[in-house]
């Protein structure tokens, strides 16, 4: 049939479409019966329309997102051991390497020993901020074609919010900071401690681009044109389980940066690194971590991240091991290898209801920014303990959700299995535990949704 049916019938509008509905609703409200609210204060529609939708917008031409990388997280002890980890996910699929490193003294000659660097990217991840290590590794890298593969992250802020603390104190971890960013070119923002410490979407946009507000204006000053341009900008991110908001959280991540950036003349491009959320992952029922995490990688994926490291299942409870690594690799391994999501770029353009979600994060974010900055700024927030107390007030509304069985955590707070023990499979405590220590400000402390309700269970087998 050379002729399509299509042109048969006439479009039909977002307004007939909406009194279609509100007929066949017979009398109920439209809004109280249909839209969905929810604790990010967006209201879902049961429907979208083309005609509600920027017709000057062109979907098509939006700078595609590289393709993304299978990446295998590894917390290094010893440089050896962590080295033969690393080639050996390479050897079974991953694409880029996240080295999660806590001391100076570690060899980068043998931690990236016969590590291919031309076609795979190596991240390391500082758990100290030490400009000596940083020109160890550039030394390392000086006669290597493809060093511009290796992305050192230093976060002072970052270290600020999660442990209360600065590595030094203000004005050192400042001065260094700026000499590792002009020496490296590279700026990390870590802002996954938000979402897995209960904060909204919402919230967690805000907070990243107010966090990295702080690292522009102590920079802006300090550097040339030419740096802010070529400056390498990652940002380090959880997604959870609320699949398509968190597509659009990613989305709205880059837009509000490339704002943020452009008025400071640094480069608009950044780079995302996203894995899972803990926040809810649990240890009864542990094999539904996978159903949680794959769906979560899903949106890292459809969202725009360029790197991608999944959680293994039992990482909650487990020491790290083969099997947990392999299985969680694996997940990636399927999506690209054989869900094919490495075949087309932003899959989520033009999506109505994605695009509106994005654009709703997007101003919602970027008004909860400013509010930030008119109020002094986010080091000034955290001093006075605003952030942290907002993030409470989130964590809590998530938490009683979770209690009432509003919010479900399959085989955990509903339908679980009361025959399942765990309390001799515990290799390592999955709970939250509080070392009391002097801090400068209250530290933003992540916990899991199902803490409490484990800890009765395992109580009472």
């Amino acid at each position: 049939m050379s002729k399509s049916l299509f042109n048969d019938f006439e479009d039909v509008s977002s307004k007939a479409w909406k009194q279609k509905i509100q007929v066949d609703l017979k009398g109920a409200d439209y809004n109280e019966t249909l839209v969905w609210k929810n604790n990010e204060g967006i209201d879902v529609k049961p429907f979208y329309h083309a005609d509600e939708m920027d017709p000057t917008q062109d979907f098509s031409s939006k700078n595609s997102i590289p393709e993304w990388k299978i990446s295998q997280f590894i917390v290094v002890t010893q440089a050896h051991e962590a080295n033969l980890k690393a080639l050996d996910a390479i050897n079974r699929g991953a694409e880029n390497i996240i080295f999660q490193v806590h001391s100076e003294d570690i060899s980068i000659t043998d931690l990236l020993k016969d590590i291919d660097l031309k076609n795979n990217s190596i991240d390391i991840m500082c758990g100290f901020l030490s400009e000596d290590f940083v020109n160890k590794v550039h030394h390392f890298s000086q006669n290597i074609p493809a060093a511009s593969n290796i992305t050192i992250h230093t976060d002072i802020i970052g270290q600020l919010t999660s442990t209360g603390n600065w590595f030094y104190n203000l004005k050192e971890d400042h001065t260094t900071f700026k000499a590792i960013v002009t020496s490296t070119k590279q700026l990390s923002i870590n802002v996954d401690v938000y979402q897995n410490a209960g904060a909204t979407i919402v919230q967690q946009l805000a907070y990243s681009l107010a966090h990295a507000n702080e690292y522009l204006n102590h920079l802006d000053s300090l550097t040339s044109k030419a740096f802010k341009s070529s400056l390498k900008v990652t940002f380090c991110i959880a997604t959870s389980s609320n699949y398509f908001f968190e597509i659009a959280k990613l989305r709205a991540l880059r837009q509000l940066w490339s704002t943020l950036a452009s008025e400071y003349g640094f480069n608009t491009e950044c780079r995302i690194i996203a894995s899972p959320s803990k926040r809810n992952k649990t240890i009864y029922d542990y094999n539904v971590n996978l159903l949680r995490t794959t769906t979560e990688c899903m949106s890292a994926i459809l969202g725009g991240a360029n790197i991608v490291y999944n959680l293994p299942y039992d990482s909650l409870f487990h020491n790290p091991n083969e099997f947990g690594d392999r299985i969680a690799r694996n997940q990636l391994l399927v999506l690209k290898n054989e869900s094919y999501f490495d075949k087309v770029n932003n899959a989520a353009d033009g999506a109505y209801y994605i695009e509106n979600l994005t654009q709703q994060f997007a101003e919602k974010a970027l008004k909860l920014f400013k509010d930030i900055e008119a109020q002094g700024g986010f080091l000034k927030q955290l001093k006075d303990g605003t952030i942290q107390r907002k993030i409470k007030e989130s964590a809590a509304q998530q938490q009683a959700d979770f209690e009432s069985e509003k919010r479900v955590l399959l085989g955990t707070n509903k339908y679980p299995n009361s025959a399942e023990k765990m309390k001799n499979d515990l290799e390592i405590s999955p709970f939250l535990e509080i070392k009391k220590r002097k801090t400068l400000i209250e530290p933003i402390i992540k916990k899991r949704l199902s803490e409490n309700l484990e800890i009765n269970r395992l109580n009472n087998e």
